[in-house]
């Protein structure tokens, strides 16, 4: 965080490169008020009303000069509106010619963030800092943008240097900065109180055994809120293997947890006055001759029954002995992330996390502050009639219906099984990966929802 923050620096009139912004309805109108030099640098460099283009507009002297760029709206800038000038200008402040760069500091911030675990970043130019003249804002925006890029670098992380014991690991240091209690309960203790995480993840090699990691933090007199991430550090698809091609970006089956971690971060960092509990099911699901098997009747920590039908659908299984024990400390509120289903992905592509959530005013405070923050969420229905497609002949219900139609909604009515309705609970199925580069957002590993879910508790518990 401290790196990012050098990059948002309070305005102090310091020297400092102009940012002109204009957007396509006032870009004739301002480039008729510009002087003849600068109509003359915009033409030289093809500068259309388009989104992200910008041109160098020359001074009076050869080190004078300043930027024009394109934004969709003046008045409300997104998040990613100068994202691209923060990969391409070069190194130096800025500030902009009027206004305050607002939620677009965020997309500046995390443009500059290359993950380099595996090779040198080769195109490294120093840093590129924005002025702001609204200090306050400065440490919130800080912190989004640095639990974002938690999300990008644990998700980005091969699996081989990413198991259930590095995320126990990250929960840790979180634990130890902030004077949070951790608690990890695997092995024997795991397969009895948590038998269904203990299955998946039984068949995983030695230093990779499945745990259930949990960390509370803040006073106990606060409202309780629990966030639950999925932690399935590669899946394999179990004995219902994956092609080669689906088991490509198993690496990121993590993400639900990543995201969960990023959201707890901002939680303590930020002090919000609440009572958390973060639970992370952490798991590698994979092959070998103690794996669970299709057909196999899992007991569940609820005490119902699940006739395992596909060994695949592992992250819901995992997620309801873990709803289960944050059921049991009785929260105010439940958020739960896991990269789920591929129907959700089909139905709604990488942007889009498919919401779901039992309360309404959860759901359309989610829905807001996803507008509000420029982090879209698109909410699909807990259906009830599709609730008899996880009828079993043999147990309580099945994991994985036959057909695939609703997955989406049936993994989610899978979930809302080990939730009762009085406690308000969101699931978010989250793609956690972009398929394509866009300015600010490289391909990779990458957080959806999370300024969503943090402006939600923002809202709800920040002026207690």
């Amino acid at each position: 965080m401290s790196e990012l923050s050098s990059l948002l620096q309070p305005d102090r009139g310091q020297a400092a490169r102009t940012i002109h912004l204009v957007d396509p309805a006032g870009f004739d109108a301002w480039l008729g008020q510009q002087p003849p030099r600068h109509r003359t640098a915009i033409a030289a460099q093809k500068l259309k009303a388009t989104g992200y283009a910008h041109a160098i507009l020359p001074g009076e002297g050869a080190e004078d000069w300043s930027v024009v760029s394109i934004v969709a709206n003046t008045q409300q800038l997104s998040p990613w509106c100068l994202a691209k000038l923060a990969e391409v200008l070069p190194a130096g402040s800025y500030r902009l010619a009027s206004g305050e760069p607002g939620p677009a500091a965020f997309g500046w911030l995390v443009a500059q963030h290359r993950f380099t675990r595996y090779r040198k970043d080769e195109g490294a130019e120093g840093p590129r800092v924005l002025l702001t003249s609204d200090p306050a804002r400065v440490a919130d925006i800080t912190r989004q943008a640095a639990a974002t890029l938690l999300v990008r670098d644990l998700v980005d992380t091969g699996a081989s240097d990413l198991g259930p014991a590095e995320l126990e690991a990250q929960a840790a240091t979180l634990a130890a900065a902030h004077g949070a209690t951790l608690t990890v309960t695997k092995g024997a203790d795991l397969e009895r109180g948590y038998p269904m995480i203990h299955t998946v993840g039984k068949a995983a090699g030695a230093g990779r055994e499945p745990r259930l990691i949990e960390l509370e933090w803040g006073n106990p007199a606060h409202p309780r809120v629990t966030i639950v991430g999925k932690g399935v550090c590669f899946d394999s698809g179990g004995l219902n293997i994956k092609t080669g091609g689906g088991m490509a970006l198993m690496k990121k089956d993590m993400g639900g947890a990543a995201h969960a971690l990023a959201l707890a971060t901002l939680v303590v960092e930020s002090r919000l006055p609440v009572r958390l509990h973060l639970l992370i099911p952490a798991v590698e699901n994979a092959i070998a001759g103690n794996a669970f098997r299709p057909g196999d009747v899992l007991a569940t920590r609820k005490g119902i029954t699940v006739e395992n039908t596909n060994t695949d659908a592992e992250g819901r299984l995992v997620l309801g002995d873990a709803l289960t024990r944050a059921v049991e400390a009785e929260p105010e509120l439940i958020l739960d992330f896991a990269t789920l289903t591929g129907a959700a992905r089909v139905a709604l592509g990488p942007d889009l996390p498919a919401t779901f959530a039992n309360d309404e005013e959860l759901a359309a405070d989610l829905l807001a502050c996803a507008t509000a923050e420029g982090d879209p969420l698109w909410r699909l229905p807990l259906w009830d009639a599709y609730d008899d497609m996880l009828k079993s002949n043999v147990a309580d219900m099945v994991n994985a219906p036959e057909g695939g139609f609703a997955g989406a909604i049936t993994a989610a009515l899978f979930l809302r099984r080990f939730v009762p309705a009085e406690i308000a609970w969101a699931h978010l199925d989250t793609f956690a990966w972009r398929p394509s580069p866009k300015p600010g957002r490289p391909k990779g590993g990458d957080a959806y929802g999370l300024r969503a879910a943090w402006a939600v508790l923002r809202q709800r518990y920040g002026t207690r």
